[in-house]
């Protein structure tokens, strides 16, 4: 049995462990990185990367069949070659994971340790049966897995995730996807505007995140006039077929219906990979879902030399926010016992369909009613939107009635990642409605519907004062 001595011992490859590995050697630790599946991150090899490839190749089908409303007409019709998109998405998609490999191999071999790791205390790992790791402090970084609903279960290879989409060597005829989320929005919407037959089941009434009513109904609507799309649909069978997954399920229009689909896609959500770590080992303080317990600031696990980050403690699972939990934890794991808290930004979420959706800051339900105001803006009327045929989505800001500072906003639209940005950052510099007014605004430009917002905003938290000084 090998053992190893060292400072900081992550578990996990992805972007939290790698960033957390970078942060514990910066600050002087001698650390080791246990990975126990492929290197390449679950963003370059099986996430936000290979599905914007899918998604780019979308919006250029999509381009082409609705260039007629502009004059522009395509001679022979329009023809997706499947094997060409999936051979494109595929050869960028290793170019990225070969990134990342290059990045892990300028690590030192006596870093990385491959093997599953299991606690035998909170500062003892076993790796498989070859390695015996002692540190100081540890990183849980093990990033997620996909959840599978148990209807879905048996489906056997007609079953598929995001892990397993971007490995098709074609596309299908027709698709099934359950979630309306993230990612069951983008990849679906993606594979209709490439020509696959696609439905959209969801269970709760939930839609890419959003918890605005009026703005999720706005893009309840807007996808609705693309593709079939169901947030509180009503399954009565899923069963294997001869030639693919049978569905039986009441329609939109109540009606019962019966279809065969080539695959179903699973994007019903991820789950923290704990399983099989001995946690109990570790005695760590969980939670009801068994999570350990820890501090969104400093990323450690209740008074213990346990530090998680990332996907592993379900808590915002995102590229960007992962990378900063890695350093909190990584450079808190290296200074251990001496525990700081770490810069959070403001939370900033998108979803890459057509219009984007985003949100920023707080939501409705982090605010308090009666102290903030909600401004807004259509862009079906909006000039530049208008010019480019893009003019669908709403926005909606919420504004602090006492400080007019921004506090957050969701909204679908067209540019939403941009507009999402400087609201972002907007909120991070505590900016007020009336600061963010004297901001320069082009003409004609999509911004200006940010400015038509910020209008409204501040017209009703004048319309507010007004009201609380009588």
């Amino acid at each position: 049995m090998h053992v190893v001595h060292v400072d900081v011992a992550v578990i996990g490859a992805g972007t939290a462990g790698l960033t957390a590995y970078k942060a514990a050697i910066k600050n002087g630790a001698k650390a080791v990185l246990i990975e126990s599946g492929l290197y390449g991150t679950t963003c370059a090899r099986v996430g936000c990367m290979p599905s914007k490839l899918l998604i780019a190749a979308a919006e250029a089908a999509h381009m082409a069949t609705t260039a007629s409303a502009f004059g522009v007409h395509l001679k022979q019709g329009l023809h997706v070659n499947g094997q060409e998109v999936m051979a494109r998405v595929k050869s960028e998609r290793d170019r990225f994971v070969g990134f990342v490999l290059e990045d892990m191999e300028k690590m030192p071999q006596e870093d990385r340790i491959r093997g599953h790791a299991r606690f035998v205390s909170q500062t003892e790992l076993q790796i498989d049966e070859h390695t015996r790791v002692k540190a100081k402090a540890v990183v849980i970084a093990t990033g997620s897995s996909p959840v599978i609903p148990q209807n879905l279960q048996a489906l056997g290879e007609r079953l598929v995730t995001n892990e397993e989409i971007f490995y098709w060597d074609t596309l299908p005829g027709r698709v099934a996807v359950f979630g309306p989320g993230v990612i069951g929005l983008e990849l679906g919407q993606a594979l209709s505007r490439l020509g696959v037959d696609v439905r959209v089941f969801g269970s709760s009434g939930s839609l890419a995140g959003l918890s605005d009513p009026q703005v999720k109904n706005e893009a309840l609507q807007v996808f609705q006039e693309e593709f079939y799309l169901d947030t509180k649909a009503t399954i009565l069978d899923v069963a294997l077929a001869e030639d693919g997954v049978q569905i039986r399920y009441v329609a939109l229009d109540q009606s019962e219906r019966v279809e065969t689909f080539d695959y179903v896609i699973a994007a019903t959500g991820r789950k923290p990979n704990l399983s099989g770590l001995g946690l109990e080992n570790a005695r760590l303080p969980l939670d009801s879902r068994g999570i350990p317990q820890f501090d969104r600031l400093t990323m450690q696990v209740g008074n213990t030399p346990v530090f998680i980050a990332g996907d592993a403690n379900g808590y915002l699972p995102l590229l960007h926010e992962a990378a900063d939990e890695g350093f909190i934890a990584g450079r808190n794991a290296a200074r251990f016992p001496q525990v700081t808290a770490g810069k959070r930004t403001t939370p900033l979420s998108i979803v890459f369909t057509d219009p984007q959706v985003a949100t920023v800051g707080k939501t409705l339900a982090q605010l308090e009613e009666g102290t903030f105001v909600t401004g807004a803006v259509s862009f079906r009327n909006q000039g530049r939107s208008r010019v480019m045929l893009k003019n669908k989505g709403l926005m909606h800001l919420y504004a602090d009635i006492a400080t007019h500072r921004l506090l957050g906003a969701q909204m679908i639209g067209p540019s939403a990642e941009h507009l999402a940005h400087l609201l972002a950052w907007s909120v991070e510099q505590e900016m007020t409605i009336d600061r963010m007014l004297q901001m320069p605004f082009y003409h004609p430009v999509i911004e200006e519907g940010l400015r038509t917002a910020l209008r409204n905003t501040l017209s009703e938290l004048k319309a507010a004062a007004m009201v609380s000084s009588n």
